[in-house]
């Protein structure tokens, strides 16, 4: 009999998203194939420390799993010839073999390259995008420079740096137009965003997005509605059904985009076959542009005149159930249980 391929699985991460992770993560160890794959579970807590996570996967949803009953120190070995995880039990280092690595980690320190190059320094398989493309869909700008580069409509901004000229900021807010969009370069889950109405507004903004990050964008509010694309594979894509994102007033941020409270996301998204198709269509476009591997959602703006605008790629986008992305791949004839090992075979190459 075939043995079982070994899964780490990497939840938490020191990252304002790190409640997200433990969701996500929880629904991939319970629809994770238990007849073709083992998870070998490592919890990061939020101050940055690697565990071998022994319990029951329930702790880790309620965050009760960082308990020294169930959690072991543990580092991946850089030996490109082991392939595994060390873990210090008492005054012993024990080995697990590793066939894959599967971060859940959502935002900084687990969505933005580190972790990838951890594990691709070890020569262990990665589940999802690499090292270079998931720094660059991490970051805002150089992603819709590149974007732009394809062809790809994107929309017009300025970055700052926090030593950058207040009033040349101010200047450029103006030339953008109101209401603007203030954002940290790089982050997640809406973290650091303000839509601002008007000049008076932008120093609190500037001060919340640098919170963030020590780069900040102003961007051009794009009218219309949001539309996301699943994308799955490597070099032949899957696409999922486009959603589109009903928002009642504001914009798509972290209590919205968890909560739902006052918007709606609706799969398929409500709009003609061919636009769906001009979304997909684009969606592919930015995948491959910015060399996207595995999976990622690909989010994009669709105004009312039909031009199709890019957003942001989500290379670890959330990851239960209910989430957009396996809701996406769901509508194209995908459960959740089949893209889950279908990203860990396109990360093993089976």
């Amino acid at each position: 009999m075939k043995h079982k391929l070994q899964i780490a699985i990497l939840f938490g991460g020191c990252s304002p998203e790190y409640s997200v992770s433990l969701e996500s993560a929880y629904a991939v160890i319970c629809h994770l194939d238990q007849k073709r794959f083992a998870p070998v579970l490592i919890g990061i807590s939020s101050d940055g420390q690697w565990f071998h996570f022994t319990g029951d996967a329930q702790k880790i949803v309620e965050d009760r799993w960082l308990d020294p009953a169930f959690c072991f120190p543990a580092v991946v070995s850089p030996n490109r010839n082991s392939h595994e995880l060390l873990v210090l039990v008492g005054q012993d280092v024990r080995s697990i073999r590793i066939d894959a690595a599967f971060p859940i980690l959502h935002g900084k320190n687990g969505e933005d390259g580190t972790v990838q190059g951890v594990f691709e320094l070890a020569n262990i398989p990665v589940v999802g995008c690499g090292v270079l493309s998931s720094a660059l869909c991490m970051d805002k700008d150089r992603a819709h420079k590149l974007a732009q580069a394809a062809g790809v409509t994107v929309p017009a901004s300025y970055v700052l740096q926090k030593d950058s000229d207040v009033e040349k900021a101010l200047a450029w807010a103006e030339e953008l137009g109101y209401p603007l969009f203030v954002k940290p370069v790089k982050a997640g889950s809406s973290y650091g965003i303000t839509k601002v109405a008007q000049r008076g507004q932008l120093p609190a903004a500037f001060k919340l997005a640098f919170d963030y990050d020590n780069e900040i964008i102003l961007e051009e509010c794009i009218s219309g509605f949001e539309v996301g694309c699943a994308v799955l594979g490597n070099n032949s894509l899957t696409i999922g059904g486009p959603d589109e994102i009903e928002l009642s007033s504001g914009f798509f941020d972290f209590t919205e985009k968890y909560t739902l409270k006052t918007s709606a996301i609706h799969v398929p998204a409500r709009i003609s076959e061919a636009k769906a198709d001009a979304v997909r269509e684009t969606a592919k476009r930015i995948y491959k542009t910015l060399g996207c591997r595995g999976f990622a959602r690909v989010d994009m703006f669709l105004e009312p005149t039909g031009r199709i605008v890019f957003n942001e790629v989500n290379t670890i986008p959330g990851f239960t159930a209910h989430s957009r992305y396996p809701s996406m791949m769901k509508a194209a004839g995908m459960s959740f249980e089949a893209v889950i090992s279908a990203v860990i075979d396109l990360a093993v190459g089976e």
